[in-house]
């Protein structure tokens, strides 16, 4: 009997890890290919606080992707503009614009935050070790940079904003 329990618990326990995996991924891997093709994370309630929910924060895709498992659609009309730009010798991709906050009801008060690697924790971006995320509903403004270096994705700098932070065309 005691083999029995012991058996039903070690059984029991390699259940809910696997569960626990499996749930780690859904909706936390973004993933970033061109203007058209992008996933970046937002709050998983429509009006969310951006820096509130930077613990819970889910990736939003453009359309469904391969490897971003588990992703929400963006809303329809909430990307306004979208520029994709690629570093093939430093090893980076990303993409920076213009958003309607209004369509998913942030606020456009909300000074926004920084999604990483640190927070959400379990989040990614596919085919990189590191990632950088700004969204800023009162300044219409969102940028992802997928990195294979730390020095390409720079977190600490997260109050500077989204133009200060990754160059691009917003």
């Amino acid at each position: 009997m005691t083999k029995l329990i012991a058996s039903l618990a070690l059984s029991t326990l390699a259940l809910l890890a696997a569960v626990q995996a499996r749930k780690g991924n859904i909706g936390q891997i973004a993933q970033v290919q061109s203007a058209e093709n992008f996933c970046f994370f937002l709050p998983p309630m429509e009006g969310g606080n951006i820096a509130d929910n930077e613990d819970r924060a889910v990736a939003f895709c453009t359309k469904p992707m391969s490897k971003a498992p588990g992703a929400r659609l963006f809303p329809e009309g909430f990307i306004e503009s979208a520029h994709f730009k690629e570093n093939k010798e430093q090893n980076w991709v990303q993409v920076t614009g213009k958003m309607t906050p209004q369509v998913y009801s942030l606020s456009t008060k909300d000074g926004g935050g920084q999604y990483d690697v640190k927070a959400p924790v379990g989040t990614a971006c596919a085919d990189y070790k590191y990632f950088v995320n700004m969204v800023e509903p009162d300044g219409s403004l969102f940028c992802m940079r997928c990195c294979q270096t730390k020095e390409d994705c720079p977190v600490g700098k997260s109050t500077y904003g989204c133009r200060a932070v990754i160059d691009g065309k917003y």
